[in-house]
């Protein structure tokens, strides 16, 4: 009768012992360095937003989680390495709405899927984003501008950092929501396509708070509006574009991802700790003075924010026939 008992003990153990080995094996989660991919170069909000997470999850997780800046193709490079790495949290990526929800539909060939090939962690924060203007143009609203624009069909230059930026998407949504015709004044970046419009040699240019409003504060440009759905927290008394263009909207976030099939353990630890680090004021108050207002999310709150967006910004994007270069 013993040798039964152990004899049927035996198995039970083996068996209790292998259903807890998964979790044994993720609690050790992260036992090595961390890679966090930055698709863009070095000095932008995306960069400073990225090595911020990074100092402060370092202190939390245990291990050093190190920023790798991969840039080129429109954030393509670096968003393909995170896409194609394997999925145990060892290497992670800083992405935003133009690498998820525009590349797709920018690009005729992709070397990965924008929302298939992640999975999202959390969103992490929106940038600013501007409606500039030269102060040569005699407008202090969004509607003079739309009436002086009508009067000038054509004349005015808008600037970007490129074909299918979002500086460019901006202004085209703008032209197609108000039947105002522009020229469209591409640059290699966003740093010449802001100081042409502090020049005079473009007109109009949509862009983050970080590019343009200190220009603004010297006088060299006009700050518009904002084309984010509401009012920003940073900037209460500039009005959105919508408050006079009913519908127009672009709002411009990052968010934090990981290769797709990350577990669901490791993508929850990740979440707690990206929301708890983005509510400590100190912070908020960093990415303020950047322009940049973080947020909380849920995987699945951002998750169904990317596909939303993916689906608006492709249809919008075919529909105006904006292509990258």
């Amino acid at each position: 009768m013993v040798e039964m008992k152990r004899g049927l003990g035996f198995p039970a153990l083996a068996l209790a012992a292998f259903a807890a080995w998964p979790q044994i094996a993720l609690a050790a989660w992260p036992e090595k360095v961390i890679t966090l991919i930055v698709p863009w170069a070095p000095g932008g909000s995306t960069d400073i937003l990225a090595r911020m997470l990074s100092d402060q999850l370092t202190r939390s997780v245990g291990q050093p989680v190190i920023v790798e800046n991969r840039p080129g193709a429109s954030g393509n490079i670096g968003s393909n390495i995170v896409a194609k790495a394997k999925p145990d949290g060892y290497t992670l990526l800083v992405g935003s709405m133009s690498t998820h929800a525009m590349n797709g539909a920018l690009y005729a060939q992709m070397p990965f899927k924008p929302v298939d090939d992640f999975t999202p962690i959390a969103m992490l924060a929106f940038v600013t984003n501007t409606m500039v203007s030269h102060p040569s143009v005699p407008a202090k609203t969004v509607r003079e501008f739309i009436a002086y624009a009508k009067a000038k069909p054509g004349a005015l230059n808008y600037a970007s950092a490129g074909p299918g930026s979002t500086n460019h998407l901006s202004a085209a949504m703008f032209e197609k929501f108000t039947g105002i015709n522009m020229t469209h004044v591409p640059y290699k970046g966003g740093a010449p396509a802001v100081l042409d419009t502090v020049a005079g040699q473009t007109q109009l240019f949509f862009s983050a708070g970080t590019q343009t409003l200190p220009h603004v504060k010297a006088g060299k440009l006009t700050l518009l509006a904002v084309t984010e759905s509401k009012r920003s927290a940073l900037l209460p008394d500039t009005p959105t574009v919508a408050e006079t263009v009913p519908g127009y909207e672009l709002a411009v976030w990052y968010g934090f991802f990981g290769p797709k099939d990350l577990p669901a353990d490791i993508t929850k630890r990740l979440n707690g700790e990206t929301n708890r680090i983005l509510a400590q004021p100190d912070v908020r108050e960093k990415m303020v003075a950047i322009g940049v207002e973080v947020v909380q999310s849920s995987p699945e709150g951002f998750g169904k924010t990317l596909r939303a967006d993916t689906e608006r910004y492709n249809k919008l994007i075919k529909e105006l026939h904006i292509t990258a270069e």
